[in-house]
């Protein structure tokens, strides 16, 4: 099946195989700078996230792709819909700002999905406010559905290693002209 391509590698030798690893290195390193040049564009640690729950339909569904800013100097407003990750939690949790109390120094949200019956403190973890540390960004723009290929890969990690790995034996494969 593959004795084409083996035969292939065999008469690139070792330069030929290097040459492709690091045409292979430059994709991976290329799309690192991107994702790093885009997270210092929007003052975002995440500009780009995935909705994984039903929590606030109908403005967004599970599979949604939002874009996100984080604009240092603006405050957030009620009914700014926010991403925000609690300490001690690795999953960014997007819903609507409904409370915004401003100080001279600090401004605490109170937030709470639109599909929700009540508001998130029971979410944040022993703290009553979310401050602006815990605030990932605020939502700009959306590609609905597209994010269904993330949560596929979640929920089986095969598909994903399976992709990963498709990629990389067509990257190593390609014939250069």
């Amino acid at each position: 099946m593959f004795a084409s391509e083996i035969a292939r590698f065999r008469k690139l030798g070792v330069q030929g195989l290097l040459f492709q690893a690091l045409n292979f290195l430059t994709v991976v390193a290329s799309g690192l700078m991107m994702w790093k040049g885009l997270c210092l564009f929007t003052n975002s640690e995440s500009p780009i996230v995935v909705v994984l729950s039903g929590s606030m339909e109908p403005a967004f569904y599970r599979g949604d792709i939002l874009f996100l800013t984080n604009p240092a100097d603006v405050p957030y407003e009620v009914g700014d819909i926010t991403v925000y990750k609690i300490p001690g939690g690795d999953i960014p949790i997007v819903h609507r700002v409904i409370e915004s109390h401003v100080t001279n120094t600090t401004q605490l949200l109170l937030t709470k999905g639109d599909n929700n019956d009540g508001d998130d403190i029971m979410l944040y973890g022993g703290i009553q406010w979310l401050e602006r540390k815990h605030i990932i960004g605020k939502v700009r723009g959306f590609l609905p559905y597209v994010g269904y290929v993330t949560i596929a890969m979640n929920d089986f990690p095969q598909l994903k290693y399976a992709l990963l790995g498709v990629v990389g034996l067509f990257l190593l494969i390609q014939k250069e002209q």
